[in-house]
């Protein structure tokens, strides 16, 4: 078969993928669960985009967000706690051919792996980076969470958390090398679409924490936030979000946000209520550290064979000739 002839099967191939495409087993979430929402979102971005699944992999760590790879039919890598960002960064290494996303929750992420989520900011490698924040551990039944707030009563904590929680946002914007943050709730998916279609299209480390519901453990936590659109705060501005009239209508309460300006990005990422919604920092022109280290190109089958016969050979015994 010739080359023209397999890009036109391959263009064909891509033309044709559905949501269908890109499902996976039926999601064992509670109802009600943020995460069927975000999981939603993600595979009509999936679709949108045309990624073509043996060319997308999914990465998590361990709680309910990481079983997302288990319901995206691509490639997946079920992590360890806490440490799904190194394992991505390693396949952004050896595969940059590859669309990576990072599935973390806020236990996973802003706890055990808080060290490889600074490191990840500052390395600025090259793919979509979810926070799913409940704000509470709902895998190990309601456990509080670093970022569960001050007063939380939970089993670790019956009579309540006796310090003030941990501001993703805020932390990210504090590393060096930080070149995307945005922040969704689960509860509107046209915005939620919208940020994670923004996220995907940046070149570089991008960041998004995703205020859900975890309606088991915390039911109720959000409701005010949810029956008052007024609560949240829409960030728009033309180099981030510009939402459609219906949403503009349903949330009126906008501040129009330059993405470039950090400084004002950080005293938004300090807001509790209302919650701000949209993307609070862009910078492009930060460098990804996959740039910086090899050429950026794919490595073909040979060098990869060459590179592995030349280690076999370090312990290969060889026949004496006389």
């Amino acid at each position: 078969m010739t080359n023209s002839a397999c890009e036109c099967l391959l263009q064909l191939y891509e033309d044709q993928l559905e949501l269908e495409d890109y499902q996976s087993g039926v999601p064992r979430w509670c109802s009600g669960c943020g995460d069927n929402a975000i999981l939603a979102a993600v595979q009509r971005l999936c679709r949108d985009q045309r990624l073509r699944p043996e060319k997308t992999v999914f990465v998590s760590g361990i709680g309910c967000s990481s079983r997302f790879p288990h319901y995206m039919k691509t490639f997946g890598f079920h992590g360890v706690h806490g440490r799904a960002l190194p394992v991505a960064e390693g396949i952004r290494m050896a595969r940059p051919d590859l669309h990576v996303f990072v599935n973390t929750g806020d236990g996973d992420c802003c706890s055990i792996g808080a060290a490889h989520w600074i490191h990840a900011i500052r390395y600025n490698m090259n793919m979509t980076v979810m926070l799913h924040d409940n704000r509470i551990y709902g895998l190990t039944k309601m456990q509080v969470s670093p970022t569960s707030p001050k007063g939380t009563k939970s089993n670790t904590t019956p009579r309540g958390s006796q310090l003030e929680a941990l501001r993703p946002l805020t932390v990210t914007l504090g590393v060096e090398n930080v070149s995307f943050v945005a922040q969704a709730v689960d509860w509107v998916p046209e915005l939620l679409y919208d940020i994670l279609h923004k996220a995907f299209h940046h070149r570089g480390c991008s960041f998004v924490r995703i205020v859900q519901r975890c309606p088991e453990w915390l039911p109720n936590a959000f409701d005010p936030w949810m029956q008052d659109p007024m609560r949240l705060l829409l960030l728009t501005h033309e180099n981030g979000l510009e939402p459609g009239a219906t949403v503009s209508r349903v949330y009126g309460n906008q501040e129009v946000h330059d993405p470039g300006n950090i400084h004002r990005a950080r005293e938004i990422a300090s807001i509790d209520d209302p919650i701000p919604v949209g993307i609070l920092y862009r910078n492009p022109s930060v460098p990804c550290y996959e740039d910086l280290c090899q050429s950026g190109e794919l490595n073909t089958a040979e060098f990869i064979r060459a590179g592995l016969e030349a280690e076999f050979d370090k312990f290969t015994v060889w026949p004496q000739v006389d």
